[in-house]
Formats: structure tokens, sequence, C-alpha cells
């Protein structure tokens, strides 16, 4: 199978999640449960079939998580000499050319994607756009939109 590239916050993130729902939601679904049994007639025990319906989400997201910890290929890129070059896990400061509009992004994995925190897909067009490229450098994109040109001022890695 494929490795994915996930950051260190986005591994230590679904770990934390792992944690809860392994230690905290699976023995409270599973208390549930027992407790709907002791009402008895489970056919129409509507708390038995609540709780069992959790606890197949649960599952299944303790799975999922599981799978994606395995197949992940985690990059800390405080640790890697990129030489002022963006790479997966930089952080990025644009300005927009046109509007002088600033934005601030991090590279990350698809699974750790969230535009409203200012985390960007790999993925994502502006992402390859500016994957190799450094401080000072003007990155074209095409959006849906149409083509806008940022300028790179600013290249971290944290």
């Amino acid at each position: 199978m494929n490795k994915f590239p996930l950051t260190l916050q986005g591994a230590e993130a679904l770990k934390r999640e792992l944690t809860e729902l392994k230690g905290v939601v699976r023995p409270r679904i599973i208390q549930a449960i027992a407790t709907a049994r002791e009402h008895g007639d489970l056919k129409e025990n509507a708390e038995y079939h609540a709780a069992k319906e959790q606890q197949a989400f649960a599952e299944g997201r303790i799975s999922e998580i599981e799978g994606k910890l395995g197949n992940a290929q985690i990059i800390d890129v405080r640790e890697m000499n990129a030489n002022g070059k963006i790479i997966f896990g930089t952080t990025v400061g644009l300005v927009d050319e046109e509007t002088g509009d600033e934005v601030k992004y991090q590279i990350v994995g698809n699974d750790e994607a969230d535009i409203k925190l200012g985390k960007l897909s790999i993925n994502a067009p502006i992402a390859r756009a500016l994957i190799g490229k450094e401080k000072g450098d003007f990155v074209e994109v095409q959006t849906p939109g149409g083509i806008k040109e940022f300028e790179i001022m600013s290249v971290e890695y944290i």
C-alpha cells in the first residue's frame, strides 16, 4: 500500500483521537450496551440499538485511524534541510498581487487540510505551484476565478 504524507502535528492529533476513542468512548459505549441489555427485550430497545450504532461508528473510526497511521509517512518539517525552499509541511506567507491581501498557509496532507485553519492540502493547485519555490518568488495559480499571482513573503519551518 502507498504511504501518504502526514505532518507531525497531524499524526499527533490522530493519536490523541485514537486514545480518546479507545480509552473513553469505547468503555462508555460498552457500559451503555450493558445497561440497555438489563432493560430486557432487545428487539424494541431503542437505547440498545442506539448504543450498538455508536459502537459501530466508533469501531469504524478506530480502524480508520489505525489504518491511516499505519500507512502514513510522518514528516517533521523542522528536521528537514530545505534551504529555504517550500516543501510539504512548510508554512508560507503570500500576498495576492492583484488585491494586496495577505494569507498564510501550511501545506499539509489531504486528511489534515482545513482552509479555515490555514491548512492547505498538498494536492491543492496553489500548494502544487508553491512546492520548490522560495521567499521572493512569484507564482501563478489557475483558480476557478482565473489566474492569480502571488508573491511569497515568508517561508517557515514550524
